[in-house]
């Protein structure tokens, strides 16, 4: 991507958790210019748009994206991309998706071969997205 790297989550909870990883040094998305911090934005969602795209086609139950741009944890820029379903629980249907606490890194859960189609089915859907939006 222009201004990162996108990568599947070390936990798939909720298949389909990526990332971007922005490329440069910085902390804060103020540290960027600003027009690079609206092209980080722009890769955010187009990383989002694929993310949907392949989640959809695999859960009917699919509903929505969360976008997230923290770093608490890890002071490095990064934006989380999180599908949410229609199957998850009631108490955490309508909230952030880290009051699911330590139950979302459960080992069963962990990146791994089970998760190589839908990480092919992402990596499709974005460079067909990429395509069409930067023509490479």
């Amino acid at each position: 991507m222009r201004t990162g790297w996108a990568v599947i989550g070390d936990t798939q909870y909720l298949p389909g958790y990526s990332l971007l990883l922005y490329a440069g040094e910085a902390n804060h998305l103020t540290d960027l210019p600003r027009d690079e911090r609206a092209q980080f934005l722009l890769d955010l969602s187009l990383l989002g748009e694929a993310v949907g795209s392949a989640c959809a086609k695999r859960d009917a139950r699919f509903r929505r994206l969360n976008y997230e741009v923290l770093g608490n944890s890890w002071e490095h820029l990064h934006g989380h991309i999180h599908p949410r379903y229609g199957w998850e629980p009631d108490q955490f249907l309508h909230g952030p998706v880290w009051r699911y606490g330590d139950q979302r890194l459960a080992p069963e859960d962990r990146l791994g071969p089970k998760h190589d189609a839908l990480r092919q089915d992402i990596t499709r859907a974005l460079t067909e997205i990429l395509s069409e939006a930067y023509g490479v």
